[in-house]
C-alpha cells in the first residue's frame, strides 16, 4: 500500500516549488505494491507536473450525478478510499486531491488508474506546474531565428526560465568593445593586449582600455592583392549574441543576458598575434601576465572568433590546458575556409569546444570548416541566401573610426562561437559545480541532430539549449545508464532494413525526455541510409533519412530523443535500411543512455 499522503505531507514554500521545476528530488519512496494492471499503461502525460517531475496531486472530475460530484463529504470519502486526501472544490466542480510529497511514478500511476477506473471518474489530470513564458520585450527579437526558430534555431528561450548566465564572465577574445546601449550594462573591465602599436592603431600599446578604435586597411596594406576594408567591430558583434542587454525594449536579446563580459582586444589592423592571444587566454583565466595587473573579473568562459592555418602550437595548446585546469571553458570558431578544421587553429587544439556553423535550415553553412575535431554545430547564418539570414547583434555604423552605434546581420562561424558560449555561461550559472569537461559532455549528449545535411562532420549535431540546461540543473531524466550491443551487422545494399536489439531492464517508469542514442555505422555512402529507432511498443523514432547530397562516409553521431511517453524496459531496436544501389556498410555498435 502506499504511505498515507496525510503522514508524509510537508508544506511547500513557493521558493520550494520553483526549485523542484529546478531538481528532480533523489529520495526514495516505496514501491507499490500490487499496483493495478493498468498502472503500465498510465502515459507520463498522466503523471507528471512538469517533465521528469511526478504529480504530487490530482484534479479529478466527476461525472453529473455522481455524489461526489457536489458533496464535499463524498469526494473526500472516494479519496480516501484511494490513499489520496481530498483538499478542496475547484471552481469547474471538479476535486483536488493530494497524493503527499514525492510520490514515486509507480504511486502516481497507481492513483490516476484508480480513478481513471472509476465508473463515476469523467477525468482525472495531474495538477501540473506552470512557468513564465513570455518572449523578451526587446524590439528586434523577432529577427533572431538563430535563438527561437523550431527547425535551425538553438531552442534558447526553454533555458531562460532556468538560467540567464546569471554571476558568470565571458571573455571576449576578439577586437575589442565599442560602445553600445544595447551592451554596455553587462560590460565589465577588460584589457588591450596588443602590443606592436602598428596593428593597435590606437596609438600605444598594451592597456587597461580595450576600446575598439576600428580595424579598416586601406587596399595591399596587410599584403600585396588583399583588397581595403572597413572596420568589423568584430568583437562588438561577438558580444552582443552573448550578452546583449534582454528585456529593455530596444535591440536584441543576448543569449545569456545575466552574464557579464570582459572585452580583451587582441586583434587590431590585418589581425592579431598568437602571443598577445596567449597572453589573453591566461589572464582572462586568472592566470598571471607579467606587466598586467590581476584580473578581478576571471572568466569562466572564453570566446575566439579567431583563427589562423596550420597546427596548433605548443604554446597555444598550453595556455588552454593552463585555463581550463583554472576551471574555465574555452570555446573557438572552427573556421570559415569550408575545409577540415585540422588545419587551422586554434579550432584544432585539445581542450576546447570547436564550433561549426549551420545556416537556416539547418545545414552546415556552405562556407564553415569541418572534421572530426569539431564538437558541436551552431547557427551561424548564411547571407548569400538572403540578409535575414544571418545572426543579428550589435554593431557600429563607423566606416573607420566609431560613429552611431547599430545592428547589423553577420555570418561565419564567429557568429556560431558566441551561441556556444552563451549557453556554456547558462549551463555554469545552472551548475557552477561542472568542470569544462562536464560542461562540454552536457552541451554534447543534448544535442538534435542537424535537420539539414553536413559533409565531413559537424560534431554532435545542434546544440539544444533548453535541452543542456534542463539536464545539467536537474529538470532532465538523464542518469547516464548506458545500454549497448556490439554486435556487428552487415547493411544489405540497396536492400530490406537490418535490426539490432537492445533489452533494457532494472529502469523504472518512462525512458527520458533526453534518451541518447549512439550509433556507429561504416558505410560508403551514408546519404543512402534511414536510421530510425524502434521502441518496445513498437513506436519508431526517425532519427536519419536518405539525402542524395551526403555523399560522405559513415555515421558516428548521437542523437537525441524524446521518448519519455515510452515504458523504458523493454526490447529496443536500432532499424536501419540501405536505400539506393552500389556502397555497402556495417553496423558496428549502438547504444542508449537513459
Amino acid at each position: 500500500m502506499r504511505t498515507s499522503p496525510s503522514l508524509r505531507r510537508k508544506l511547500i514554500s513557493a521558493a520550494a516549488v520553483s526549485a523542484a521545476l529546478l531538481s528532480v528530488g533523489t529520495a526514495s519512496v516505496a514501491v507499490a505494491q500490487g499496483a493495478p494492471a493498468e498502472s503500465a499503461a498510465v502515459p507520463a502525460a498522466l503523471t507528471e507536473a512538469a517533465p521528469g517531475v511526478q504529480a504530487e496531486r490530482l484534479i479529478v472530475g466527476y461525472k453529473s450525478g455522481a455524489a461526489e460530484a457536489t458533496s464535499n463529504k463524498a469526494a473526500e470519502a472516494d479519496a480516501a478510499a484511494k490513499d489520496a486526501d481530498f483538499q478542496r472544490r475547484l471552481g469547474t466542480g471538479a476535486a483536488l486531491v493530494d497524493l503527499g510529497a514525492n510520490p514515486s511514478t509507480a504511486e502516481v500511476a497507481d492513483a490516476v488508474a484508480e480513478f481513471k477506473a472509476d465508473p463515476q471518474v469523467a477525468y482525472v489530470v495531474p495538477d501540473r506546474l506552470n512557468k513564465p513564458q513570455a518572449d523578451p520585450n526587446d524590439t528586434e527579437y523577432a529577427k533572431q531565428w538563430d535563438l527561437f526558430e523550431t527547425t535551425a534555431g538553438m531552442n534558447v528561450p526553454g533555458a531562460w526560465t532556468t538560467s540567464t548566465g546569471t554571476g558568470v564572465t565571458v571573455a571576449v577574445i576578439d577586437t575589442g568593445y565599442v560602445a553600445h546601449s544595447d551592451l554596455a550594462a553587462n560590460i565589465v573591465a577588460g584589457y588591450d593586449f596588443i602590443s606592436d602599436t602598428a596593428v593597435s592603431v590606437d596609438g600605444d600599446g598594451r592597456d587597461s582600455n580595450p576600446a575598439d578604435p576600428g580595424d579598416y586597411y586601406a587596399a595591399n596594406a596587410c599584403g600585396a592583392g588583399i583588397p581595403a576594408a572597413t572596420s568589423s567591430w568584430h568583437g562588438t558583434h561577438v558580444a552582443g549574441t552573448i550578452a546583449a542587454v534582454t528585456n529593455n525594449n530596444k535591440g536584441v536579446a543576448g543569449i545569456a543576458y545575466g552574464a557579464k563580459i570582459s572585452p580583451l582586444r587582441v586583434l587590431g589592423k590585418c589581425g592579431g598575434y598568437d602571443s598577445d592571444i596567449i597572453d589573453a587566454i591566461t589572464w582572462a583565466s586568472g592566470g598571471s601576465v607579467s606587466g598586467v595587473p590581476a584580473n578581478t573579473n576571471v572568466a569562466k568562459v572564453i570566446n575566439m572568433s579567431l583563427g589562423g592555418d596550420g597546427a596548433c602550437t605548443s604554446a597555444t595548446q598550453t595556455a588552454i590546458n593552463n585555463a581550463v585546469s583554472r576551471g574555465t571553458t574555452v570555446v573557438v570558431a572552427a573556421g570559415n575556409d569550408n575545409e577540415n578544421v585540422s588545419g587551422h587553429s586554434p579550432g584544432n587544439c585539445n581542450n576546447i569546444i570547436s564550433v561549426a556553423a549551420t545556416n537556416r535550415s539547418g545545414a552546415k553553412a556552405s562556407y564553415s570548416n569541418y572534421g572530426s575535431l569539431v564538437d558541436i554545430s551552431a547557427p551561424g547564418g548564411q547571407t548569400s541566401t538572403g540578409t535575414a539570414n544571418g545572426i543579428l547583434s550589435t554593431l557600429n555604423s563607423g566606416a573607420s573610426t566609431p560613429a552611431s552605434e547599430s545592428y547589423a546581420y553577420y555570418q561565419g562561424t564567429s557568429m556560431a562561437t558566441p551561441h556556444i558560449a552563451g549557453l556554456v555561461a547558462l549551463v555554469k550559472s545552472a551548475n557552477p559545480a561542472l568542470t569544462p569537461a562536464q560542461i562540454e559532455t552536457a552541451i554534447k549528449n543534448n544535442a538534435r541532430p542537424l535537420p539539414g545535411a553536413c559533409s565531413g562532420g559537424c560534431g554532435a549535431g545542434l546544440a539544444d539549449a533548453a535541452k543542456t540546461v534542463a539536464a545539467v540543473s536537474g529538470g532532465g531524466t538523464t542518469t547516464g545508464t548506458t545500454f549497448s550491443s556490439t554486435t556487428a551487422v552487415a547493411i544489405p545494399d540497396n536492400g530490406a532494413a537490418i535490426e539490432s536489439p537492445i533489452t533494457v531492464s532494472g529502469r523504472s517508469g518512462n525512458a527520458p525526455s533526453t534518451l541518447q542514442v549512439g550509433v556507429d555505422i561504416t558505410h560508403t555512402y551514408r546519404g543512402d541510409l534511414v536510421i530510425g529507432l524502434v521502441a518496445p511498443d513498437g513506436t519508431v523514432y526517425s532519427l536519419k533519412t536518405a539525402g542524395s547530397s551526403d555523399s560522405a562516409d559513415d555515421v558516428r553521431t548521437t542523437y537525441t530523443v524524446n521518448a519519455s511517453s515510452e515504458t523504458a524496459n523493454g526490447t529496443w531496436k536500432l532499424r536501419v535500411q540501405d536505400t539506393a544501389a552500389q556502397d555497402t556498410g556495417t553496423l558496428n555498435s549502438w547504444k542508449l543512455t537513459f
